[in-house]
Order: C-alpha cells, then sequence, then structure tokens
C-alpha cells in the first residue's frame, strides 16, 4: 500500500515587523505634530524684553513714598511743574501704579475680566495673528478684513459702552490718574536731580585736576652767573 503523500506546506504570508510600524508611525505624528505659533511667541518674547527693560529704569520706591520730601504748592503753577518733573522722574513707578490698581479692579470683577480676555484673545487671534492669506471662516461663512476688523470694532463698542466693563476701566483709570496727580503735585522734586548735579560737579572738579596733573611742572629758576 502506498504511503499517503504529505499535505503541502501552508503559504507563507509577508508579516510586516510591527516594530518597524510603531517606529513609522511615531515618526510620522511627531512629524505631524504642529508647532506653536511663531508670531505668538515672538510677540510674548517682545513683551516681557520691553517690560524688563522698562522695570529697570524705574526709580527706588523709597524717594517715591519719603514723606519728608511732600509739601503743599504755593501756587498752581508751582504745582504744574512739580508734575512735569514728577512724571518725567518716576514715570515708570507710576506706570506700575496705574497697573496695579487695573489690575486689582479687574480681579475684584471677574465677569469684566473675562470680557476683558476674551476681547484681547478675539483681536489676537482672529486679526492680529491671523496670516493675511487666509480669510477667516466663521459658520460656514469667510469674512474680508474689511468685514473682519468691523465687526472686531462694533464687538469692542458693545462690551465697553454696553457692559460693566467700561464703567470699571474708567474708574479704575480716573482713580489711578487722580492718585498720580496728586502725588505728583505735592513732590518736591529739588532733591530728585541732586545727584545728577553731583555727578556734573565731581566730573569738573575731576578733569580740572586730570588738568593739573598733565600739566609738567614749572623749571627751576636758573641763578644769573656774577
Amino acid at each position: 500500500m502506498a504511503a499517503p503523500s504529505a499535505a503541502p506546506p501552508p503559504p507563507v504570508l509577508p508579516v510586516s515587523n510591527p516594530q518597524f510600524q510603531t517606529t513609522t508611525t511615531v515618526t510620522t505624528a511627531t512629524e505631524q505634530k504642529p508647532e506653536p505659533e511663531p508670531a505668538v511667541r515672538a510677540i510674548l518674547t517682545y513683551v516681557w524684553g520691553s517690560l524688563q527693560q522698562s522695570l529697570s529704569q524705574r526709580r527706588p520706591w523709597a524717594e517715591l513714598t519719603d514723606r519728608s520730601a511732600l509739601s503743599k504748592p504755593l501756587s498752581f503753577s508751582e504745582a504744574t511743574l512739580r508734575v512735569r518733573h514728577n512724571v518725567s522722574y518716576f514715570r515708570v513707578n507710576y506706570y506700575v501704579v496705574v497697573s496695579l490698581i487695573l489690575g486689582v479692579s479687574l480681579l475684584t470683577n471677574p465677569s469684566s475680566l473675562f470680557l476683558l480676555a476674551a476681547l484681547l484673545g478675539s483681536w489676537l487671534f482672529l486679526y492680529l495673528l491671523r496670516p493675511a492669506d487666509q480669510p477667516l471662516r466663521l459658520f460656514g461663512r469667510t469674512f474680508s478684513d474689511f468685514e473682519t476688523l468691523s465687526l472686531l470694532g462694533a464687538v469692542t463698542f458693545a462690551l465697553i459702552f454696553l457692559t460693566s466693563l467700561g464703567s470699571l476701566l474708567v474708574t479704575a483709570l480716573t482713580l489711578s490718574v487722580a492718585l498720580v496727580a496728586a502725588h505728583a503735585a505735592f513732590r518736591v522734586p529739588e532733591d530728585l536731580f541732586l545727584d545728577d548735579r553731583q555727578g556734573e560737579q565731581s566730573a569738573g572738579l575731576l578733569s580740572i585736576l586730570r588738568a593739573a596733573v598733565a600739566v609738567p611742572p614749572a623749571a627751576p629758576p636758573v641763578p644769573a652767573r656774577g
């Protein structure tokens, strides 16, 4: 009796390498991962650098809060002169005071803070940071730049003049300006530029001393021959 023939081996199916597939998928996902908007990073970097540079130019707070330098101005012209000098000298400090008053006012009113953040975000992402070659598309409709600007302007007008955000900002700014003007009018500015004058006098004295040192000493007189 003939032996039964052996069954043919099953066909070899091509099996892909799962490790290769995983690596390829991860690489593709990594390559397709969107990077942060470079314009946002540029704006944040510029704002942070400008803020650091401005804060480095502020005056010592001890000079701003020196009670011994406060006195009542004798006339309106003197008060105006003091305001002009003090605003120029304490400019960065006054900016910080105004910003703190605005920040505290917004923190005490969360709804106004939310409206202001939404308004600023709309201007940034719908107009300022949007690429010029990509029109705005909302609700299946394409808006031109003029329509986008008009829409944002109308929303800004409505939020400022028809909600509590406008009254809050006006109140905070009025209080800040009044506080800064009162301090600048009562702060005597005579001692603020004393260091500059002393520096100029020291520089003049040093220049005189250097000139004196640079002059060679006079030769002793030669006795006459008899």
